[in-house]
């Protein structure tokens, strides 16, 4: 089975293929265009969107090419209908439409969250996983029980790649800043305190991002990245310990684009050695957005249901993955 997939919820457009053959998915394509905002500013929905529309038929013809397929050969094609910046997810929902209607093809709407963790379970081989979900979007503890996801822990306000973005910016990076903050941090061994925030098994890092901030303007900015990142990471382990010993889960995945943070890594596989535990992580090249995740979902779905009709292609803006019941 082949499909096609468009990730389009923020800075990343994307077209993947992938071969599905029984369980096994095999990668043909991914091609991305990334927008990139000027130094010390964020994300704009409408200059975001306007980048995926001037980009998306180069990316879409260049994926086909590396994949050596037409769109003929494809049985269906899904995209990301949310969580995500409304006019980008516009974009790719637009495309897909096209595609699917012109060429006959069966749509698929898929939620990013959850395009995340299954091509993170295909890629790293984690069979029942507790799920770290760090991302520019997302910040939350999963474990699957009878057909959904089921949160055991999440942020109260900003999440861990906001966290880093914004504090980038503040310091004049441009998004996203997570390398460049890993880069100074590396450079630095002296810890500044900062405040240090879990309530129950959930985050919050508002309180953190104006202490780092004033920390950085006061001090040495590579003390202030290094402090930032081992008091926000160290929140993190808190709770997957916490969560882990809960629910008994002998796996833990971490997937969206903070799992590219090697600091982050080697405290959760410390945290997971203490309770005997296999750490996974997604490989950093599908670590962030990225077709991949949403053609994969959609190929999964496939085999439970048929697409949706065109008229109800929609995108929701908010769209929780614990909302979404998973019977493939």
């Amino acid at each position: 089975m082949l499909g096609l997939g468009i990730e389009s919820t923020a800075h990343t457009f994307s077209c993947a293929a992938i071969e599905k053959r029984g369980r096994k998915g095999r990668i043909l394509s991914d091609v991305r265009k990334i927008f990139r905002p000027d130094k010390g500013k964020g994300i704009h929905p409408r200059e975001a969107s306007r980048h995926h529309v001037e980009n998306s038929p180069a990316v879409l013809s260049q994926c086909l090419k590396e994949a050596g397929i037409s769109i003929k050969d494809l049985d269906l094609v899904s995209y990301a209908a949310g969580p995500g910046l409304g006019p980008c997810l516009r974009v790719g929902a637009v495309v897909a439409r096209s595609l699917a209607s012109f060429y006959k093809i069966p749509i698929y709407p898929v939620n990013h969250a959850i395009g995340h963790i299954e091509l993170g379970k295909l890629l790293t081989g984690a069979a029942n996983p507790l799920v770290l979900l760090v991302s520019g979007g997302h910040t939350m503890l999963l474990a699957f029980l009878n057909r959904q996801w089921r949160v055991f822990g999440e942020t109260l306000d900003i999440t861990l790649g906001q966290l880093l973005d914004q504090f980038g910016r503040s310091i004049g990076f441009a998004s996203p800043c997570g390398k460049n903050i890993e880069a100074l941090a590396l450079s630095s061994s002296r810890y500044v305190a900062l405040p240090y925030s879990v309530k129950g098994n959930d985050v919050s890092f508002s309180g953190l991002l104006s202490a780092t901030k004033s920390a950085a303007a006061k001090g040495n900015l590579a003390d202030a990245c290094y402090s930032l990142q081992e008091t926000a990471f160290a929140m993190i382990s808190e709770a997957v310990e916490r969560a882990l010993s809960f629910t008994g889960k002998k796996e833990l995945m971490i997937v969206g684009g903070v799992a590219a943070n090697k600091r982050l890594s080697a405290m959760l596989k410390e945290a997971c050695r203490r309770h005997g535990c296999n750490f996974f992580v997604v490989p950093i090249r599908y670590a962030g957005d990225c077709g991949s995740q949403i053609c994969w979902t959609g190929l999964l779905e496939s085999q439970v249901k048929p697409g949706v009709p065109i008229k109800d292609a929609f995108v929701t803006q908010s769209w929780r993955l614990d909302s979404v019941r998973v019977d493939y």
